[in-house]
């Protein structure tokens, strides 16, 4: 029987992810503690709470080298550490001098960076570090849809790649499961599945962007995700994973719940 077999978590659009155990599914369908903060251009004139597309803010599509960086942000004291290399860049809360403070150290080193979306457009700076840390708001998609990718697509892509292992951080995907045939997940679109026991409609295949070229590990942009989804298995849009909504249910799953058709 299909199973859940990793939980994930992205406290910062764009960056580190935060493997866990359980995950929270609130009423309107997002995940407690998931992209809560992220980091926006000066030029986007909108109130710091709003949802706006992901290309106006700092995230791995615009920023590959975001990946070596280590975050660590504790959700109780809302405290934020970004480090490169072992090396501390900064630590504070979010506080207005402490969000000035990790703005501008992260700006200092997207900067450094070959591969930026500053250099050359001063009008975007500074940063600003938006978002409450509690309050899920910042996801791709701005009805907050959970994200699901099977292993065995994974290792269905990884194989058409030529690599003999594909890592699951390039999704950014909230629940990984396994225990189904490959792309199994892109026929539930339409469905609903329960997980545990929460129940979740299945809306959309999710379609994938720059971001899935950055080696999670080294920050370079390594493999053409994009094109061998479209060329390999005859897709219009680079497609990889689902999303999915709660229909005003909430609860708990964890990792090794069940996943089971209800209805589709």
């Amino acid at each position: 029987m299909p199973r859940v077999v990793a939980l994930y978590r992205y406290p910062v659009k764009g960056f580190t992810p935060e493997p866990c155990e359980t995950l929270t599914v609130l009423e309107e369908g997002r995940v407690a503690g998931d992209r809560t903060l992220g980091f926006r251009f000066a030029n986007v004139a909108v109130p710091d709470s709003a949802w706006t597309r992901k290309y106006e803010f700092v995230v791995l599509a615009n920023t590959p080298g975001l990946a070596r960086l280590e975050l660590r942000f504790d959700h109780r004291k809302l405290r934020l550490r970004l480090c490169h290399a072992g090396a501390l860049l900064v630590e504070d809360g979010l506080d207005v001098r402490g969000r000035r403070r990790i703005a501008e150290a992260l700006q200092e080193y997207v900067l450094s960076l070959d591969q930026n979306p500053l250099t050359g457009h001063p009008e975007r700076c500074p940063l600003r570090l938006v978002g409450d840390g509690t309050q899920p708001r910042y996801q791709d998609n701005e009805a907050g849809q959970v994200t699901l990718h099977s292993r065995e697509s994974l290792a269905a892509l990884a194989a058409a790649s030529g690599e003999s292992l594909l890592e699951e951080q390039r999704f950014r995907t909230n629940i990984v499961i396994d225990g189904v045939h490959p792309w199994a997940e892109q026929g539930w679109v339409g469905s609903t599945i329960r997980i545990g026991g929460v129940e979740f409609d299945v809306v959309k295949s999710k379609v994938r962007c720059l971001a899935t070229h950055a080696n999670p590990r080294t920050g370079e942009r390594d493999l053409p995700v994009m094109k061998i989804l479209v060329s390999a298995f005859g897709q219009k849009e680079p497609t990889f994973g689902v999303g999915m909504l709660t229909g005003g249910r909430a609860g708990d799953i964890h990792v090794g719940d069940t996943v089971s058709l209800v209805r589709g």
